[in-house]
């Protein structure tokens, strides 16, 4: 005879409201004393909160993001065995003994026949409309239970999205940036027919998951358990709640911190309390791949071909006590220089890139600029001088498509639209929003998207799809000056062009020196993909569409 057991939040000092970051159980998961069930955060610290009881999950009554407190019933779980029966029977009253459910034997069930199912968004706990930021599957992939299929993240929290169903992917129906809630269509999943399923009956409990690796420990000795073997799920069956963590013990802070780094949660040494990842341990991971070149978990030789030739064997970091030198104030850096740093720090490592300069003679060019801009004075409209570079780029671009590619392990990416990035100045740091097809748009269609762009990024309002699918960035200071510069290639890109201010030079014209106006261009270029020769001649011919822009149309 069993009883369901209520597990509650112990105490847990002089906290209240304490959110909910993390939940490491799930409907019929069996767990023992002392595992972990949640972990909740306060403003002051981080707490796991171990299970009172032993058994098998029915209930789990919290969400990521709920708020608890002491006393407050996280799950209910079903403990197996007669001391444990007996006991919670003799706390129980009369009425309760009698209303209580009994467990049945779990009963074979025929498996579906086969067909193609619709995987839906599950209980997500009290959020609607929550973004997905990651997509796991694509159509032709083969998925099982329990495997992860896109990644949701609201305000207050990261959370995986498991498969209720085993097949062959036909159908993606959400892409990153839909917003879903619960019971949204994910995709369709053919399954597979044949066989027989065993699913434990038990009132409005769902057929449990297939228990994972590392699941706790089963119960005392002498205690059945009553978990079923691994079930094909039913075409009907409701999918089970979503599992923060799942194999990985991490919080969402530390999952998207990872995501931000490009880092694989599965080859991060854990350091926290029951092999829970810290962001810590995500940072050493960092640390050691630069240093050493070499990923943990990766061969030498497969090492060697990520970083270019192996290690880099780098001089650890210099810790210097910089007070005992004088006065100091430290400030944290920007989110955006955080994230930027990372990118130009592997790009840097990664890519052997050479920087080729040209002056490009825009005497007409300027002087055409500023007469229409006085012509359409009255009506508003306004051409800058990025305007033509980012057009001329474009025609540059169709003249020499290896610029317009991305490296992909052995292949060569030819793309055929033409999205150019700028890189524009903002208090917190460089951002780098793209225009977006513009080889379809005219110069002043592309002066007033610029500029709009460039004001949103000011305001931070610049949204993840306005700053991706690049496939080459300009990086202009003709605003504040210099001469010449060395920008970073920007992954995946080849190559990134970099201008200055535009100075007046004398220019011999073969029978005397005239003042022309001169723009200085740097352009930079991954020479795995571009040669010299080649960078080049693009220079050579983009200096001559900006010398003389009716070659634009050419």
């Amino acid at each position: 005879m069993s009883q369901l057991i209520e597990v509650k939040v112990p105490d847990i000092g002089d906290f209240d409201a304490v959110p909910v970051i993390e939940l490491f159980v799930k409907v019929g998961d069996t767990i023992a004393v002392d595992d972990a069930i949640a972990t909740l955060e306060s403003d002051k610290a981080t707490m796991d909160v171990p299970s009172s009881a032993a058994g098998i999950v029915k209930e789990v009554l919290i969400g990521i993001g709920d708020k608890v407190s002491e006393g407050s019933v996280l799950i209910k779980i079903e403990a197996a065995g007669d001391s444990v029966g007996a006991a919670s029977a003799a706390n129980a009253s009369p009425v309760a003994a009698e209303a209580a459910p009994t467990a049945a034997p779990a009963a074979a069930v025929p498996a579906a026949g086969g067909g193609v199912v619709d995987v839906v968004v599950p209980d997500i706990g009290d959020f609607d409309a929550v973004p997905v930021i990651e997509l796991f599957v694509k159509a032709g992939d083969t998925i099982k239970v329990d495997d992860a299929i896109a990644t949701l993240e609201s305000d207050k929290a990261t959370m995986d999205v498991p498969s209720s169903h085993a097949g062959v992917v036909k159908e993606v129906l959400v892409k990153v940036g839909d917003k879903v809630g619960q019971g949204s269509v994910l995709l369709r999943v053919e399954t597979a027919g044949g066989g027989i399923a065993a699913v434990p009956v038990a009132p409005s409990v769902a057929v449990a998951a297939p228990a994972s690796a590392d699941s706790p420990a089963p119960l005392a000795d002498g205690a059945p358990s009553l978990s079923a073997p691994a079930s094909v799920p039913l075409s009907s069956a409701a999918p089970s709640a979503v599992t923060l963590g799942g194999r990985i013990h991490a919080s969402p802070s530390v999952r998207a911190f990872a995501r931000e780094l490009g880092v694989d949660l599965g080859q991060v040494k854990a350091s926290g309390p029951k092999g829970r990842i810290l962001k810590e341990d995500v940072t050493a991971f960092v640390k050691g791949a630069m240093s050493t070149g070499v990923v943990p978990g990766k061969t030498v030789a497969a090492a060697a071909v990520g970083s270019l030739g192996g290690g880099l064997d780098l001089l650890p970091w210099p810790k210097v006590d910089f007070a005992k030198f004088g006065e100091i104030e430290a400030k944290p850096l920007s989110r955006i220089k955080k994230i930027s740093g990372q990118n130009l720090a592997r790009n840097w490592a990664m890519i052997p890139a050479v920087t080729y300069h040209e002056d490009a003679d825009i005497t007409d060019l300027e002087a055409f600029r500023v007469a229409m801009n006085k012509e359409h004075e009255k009506s508003g409209k306004k051409l800058t001088m990025l305007a033509f570079i980012i057009k001329a780029s474009v025609r540059a671009l169709q003249e020499f498509p290896e610029f317009n590619t991305s490296l992909d392990g052995d292949n060569l990416v030819y793309k055929k639209y033409f999205n150019i990035a700028f890189a524009a100045d903002t208090p917190n740091g460089l951002v780098v929003p793209v225009v977006k097809d513009a080889d379809k748009k005219s110069v002043f269609e592309i002066a007033a998207e610029t500029g709009s762009l460039a004001k949103l990024a000011r305001d931070g309002k610049l949204k993840p799809a306005d700053m991706s699918g690049a496939c080459f960035t300009i990086s202009s200071l003709g605003g504040i000056g210099g001469t010449y510069f060395a920008p970073i290639v920007n992954a995946p890109e080849v190559a990134i062009l970099g201008v200055n201010k535009s100075v007046m030079k004398p220019v011999w014209d073969g029978k005397q020196f005239v003042p022309r106006l001169t723009l200085p261009m740097s352009l930079t270029a991954d020479h795995r993909v571009i040669d010299g020769a080649l960078a080049t001649r693009f220079n050579v011919y983009l200096a001559q569409l900006l010398a003389d822009f009716r070659r634009v149309m050419l």
